[in-house]
């Protein structure tokens, strides 16, 4: 995994890491095991509704209400100052 992380590790970090991604797969492993027959699968294990409010057409502003209190204004858009070089 180092060499394809293109990664130079010491001898020492070479067994530290290993010792440390071996306790990861184990985990795996023991996760494997587990019996979920009969568990529905879940996205959140809160209980949580949809948040969302419902789409519903109602009056926006007007490009020129938008632009109304602009500091500056060209071709019908906000103009703000540059902020990074050409």
């Amino acid at each position: 995994m180092a060499r394809l992380s293109r990664l130079r590790l010491t001898p020492e970090e070479t067994e530290e890491f290993t010792r440390q991604i071996n306790s990861v797969f184990a985990y795996a492993e023991r996760l494997a095991s587990v019996d979920t027959e009969g568990v529905p699968p879940t996205v959140n294990v809160l209980d949580l509704g949809n948040v969302w409010r419902e789409d519903e057409v109602r009056r926006w502003l007007t490009q020129e209400e938008a632009l109304a209190n602009a500091a500056e204004v060209a071709e019908g858009c906000f103009r703000v100052p540059r902020i990074m070089e050409e």
